[in-house]
């Protein structure tokens, strides 16, 4: 069940009304992400690698806050959308079609930070593809900037029954549109059923589902699995954002240290 690209491919015109107000969301979670890179990474970041885009929320807001947005994701569709919304908003954010597994070897080049939200990193449903991902990122990663990803605390979760998870009503150009979550657990997995009843005020609702499957991992196992891949200091924050964010930095050598305190110097005397 876990095509994540077709399930994505169906999602990605809806995906906004996932959120009550998508474009009050994009500018309050790009300020929260700032926020919590700028404190554990400084303010001189300014680069930032967004490998599980979907259609936007976090490339666009960060983007529109002036930082360097490069960003990928695993569905097209979903980067085509991104592309139409950063051309509408007049931002420059390079787009493209990559599996995070693989982010290295697509982007070839070092961030100030690479992220990964909205719980992206369970669709990959093993410790191994997992950790595959974070040595990526890891490389992804320039000495001395960090890794920041947010997901769903699932020791929260009660798995050993099915769960319906409401989003709600939303109402769009005469349309009301109602939306729930269906989780039907098997294991350390979960599979998903995204429902959209879309009503115009007819005898009759057209229902749109699209399904995909998740890895109910924990947080302290993802932490593990983080400094597995190399990264240190790695931490949870919690209150901060929406969903829990785990934070891991990629250390500097001391001579690389040393390296960027002269260059910060020279800059304050030149």
């Amino acid at each position: 069940m876990n095509d994540a690209k077709e399930f994505y491919a169906g999602l990605s015109p809806l995906y906004h009304l996932i959120y009550p107000d998508w474009e009050a969301s994009i500018q309050r979670q790009a300020s929260l992400l700032a926020s919590i890179m700028r404190e554990c990474w400084g303010e001189e970041v300014s680069s930032v690698l967004d490998v599980s885009c979907g259609i936007g929320t976090h490339a666009l807001g960060l983007a529109s806050l002036g930082y360097a947005v490069t960003a990928s994701d695993l569905s097209p569709a979903e980067v085509e959308r991104a592309k139409a919304e950063a051309e509408r908003r007049h931002l420059t954010i390079g787009l493209s079609v990559a599996d995070m597994r693989d982010v290295f070897r697509h982007h070839a080049r070092e961030f100030d930070v690479v992220i990964s939200c909205d719980n992206s990193v369970p669709h990959l449903l093993t410790d191994e593809d997992i950790l595959s991902a974070f040595r990526q990122f890891f490389r992804c990663t320039r000495p001395g900037g960090g890794c920041l990803i947010t997901v769903r605390d699932y020791e929260r979760e009660d798995l050993s029954k099915q769960q319906i998870k409401p989003y709600g009503v939303r109402d769009e150009d005469g349309v009301r549109w109602l939306l729930w979550q269906v989780w039907d657990p098997h294991g350390s997995t979960y599979d998903v059923t995204m429902y959209f009843v879309e009503d115009r005020g007819e005898s009759e609702c057209y229902t749109r589902a699209f399904r995909s499957t998740y890895y109910a991992v924990g947080i302290p196992k993802l932490m593990e699995l983080m400094s597995e891949a190399g990264f240190e200091e790695v931490r949870r924050v919690d209150n901060r954002f929406f969903q829990p964010v785990i934070t891991g930095t990629r250390t500097a050598q001391p001579n690389q240290r040393r390296s960027k305190t002269a260059f910060a110097k020279a800059v304050r005397s030149g």
